[in-house]
């Protein structure tokens, strides 16, 4: 068995990543579209931080990908589209209370950072361990605004 190095993972730890990967993208559009449908603009600012973030997790997990010579994943999930499409009638709905499209939010970021959890774990010893605990003290971070905020908007 040969020792596993960021230019040459094995295919589990692939795998994990293009799961990240995904949900990086599905991440990144779900703020990105909450963002423009939101009136807040408190929140707003921050669904475009996060956005942000989010993009460039899902950039540098793609070049892991590629550097092993592996298409990287481009797209979201349909699990997600479908999620964005709630949020999007949660805004209309309550385009003047920030709440509930905070509560969906933070759901999303439950996602993500379980999402984390699990590959970390599948993946403990890897050669992209580094990178991964980097990128999911990023997410755990994002997470913890979002749910902070929410909280914040509990009783508006």
């Amino acid at each position: 068995m040969s020792l596993e190095t960021k230019t040459n993972l094995n295919d589990s730890t692939i795998a994990g990543l293009q799961k990240l990967i995904r949900y990086n993208i599905d991440a990144f559009d779900g703020f990105r579209e909450a963002a423009e449908d939101i009136d807040d603009v408190k929140v707003q600012s921050l669904f475009r931080e996060l956005a942000d973030e989010r993009s460039q997790l899902a950039t540098e997990l793609q070049n892991h990908v590629e550097w092993n010579g592996e298409d990287a994943q481009d797209d979201g999930s349909m699990m997600a589209a479908v999620h964005r499409a709630w949020i999007k009638v949660r805004s209309v709905i309550n385009s003047d209370n920030a709440y509930p499209i905070l509560c969906e939010a933070e759901k999303g970021e439950d996602h993500i950072k379980a999402a984390y959890e699990e590959v970390l774990k599948d993946t403990a010893g890897s050669a992209v361990n580094d990178v991964l605990t980097q990128q999911y003290a990023v997410v755990k971070a994002g997470h913890d605004r979002v749910r902070d905020l929410r909280d914040c908007y509990k009783d508006a």
